[in-house]
């Protein structure tokens, strides 16, 4: 008689800056992941941000180090992706690459922020007629992880996005929440 023997899955709730296990592929169920690997100085690079539903894993990649990093609290669930999946997984990778790499080419830092925060209201946030809606705190993106993400530092960060509010360029929409008003041209990336 044979019987179909599933590999067991598991789960795992992380805290913000605990890695995940390397070579395993994991679904995110709750929280943020960043993918990450660092320079001869030891300069951090992101490689991506990841979020509820999106496949992370280590396997396809020939860089070393390469950390998946969790930004917040984190439940996962161990992943056996099909060959499809894994297709999609590798184009949504490179995407995102691409986007991150084409943000941080912009010359100016006042641009380069902006690009950098409309891409991720529109990956993470939620998108309507007014703008994008995003909360740097749910994905505990602090000032100084931004400044990493674009290559700029705390202070510029600081002091960027306080002019963009006093601008309008940005609006805070409640304690946590930013809107990117539509029709802002120079969040288009």
């Amino acid at each position: 008689m044979a019987t179909n023997v599933l590999p067991q899955q598991l789960r795992l709730t992380l805290l913000p800056n605990d890695v995940l296990p390397e070579g395993l592929s994991w679904r995110i169920k709750d929280g943020y992941i960043r993918t990450a690997t660092w320079d001869e100085e030891g300069d951090s690079i992101t490689l991506g941000i990841w979020g509820p539903g999106d496949l992370v894993t280590s396997r396809y990649s020939a860089l070393r180090p390469f950390d998946l990093q969790c930004l917040t609290v984190v439940v996962v669930e161990q992943d056996f992706p099909t060959a499809f999946e894994i297709e999609q997984f590798l184009r949504h990778q490179i995407r995102n690459l691409e986007e991150i790499f084409q943000i941080n080419r912009i010359r100016g830092a006042e641009d380069r922020l902006l690009a950098l925060l409309a891409w991720l209201g529109r990956r993470f946030g939620q998108v309507s007629s007014r703008g994008s809606r995003f909360s740097l705190r749910e994905m505990n993106l602090t000032h100084k992880a931004l400044a990493e993400l674009c290559g700029l530092t705390r202070v510029t960060v600081t002091k960027m996005l306080n002019r963009y509010k006093a601008e309008g360029i940005v609006q805070k929409v409640s304690k946590d929440d930013y809107l990117i008003p539509s029709g802002n041209q120079l969040v288009q990336t």
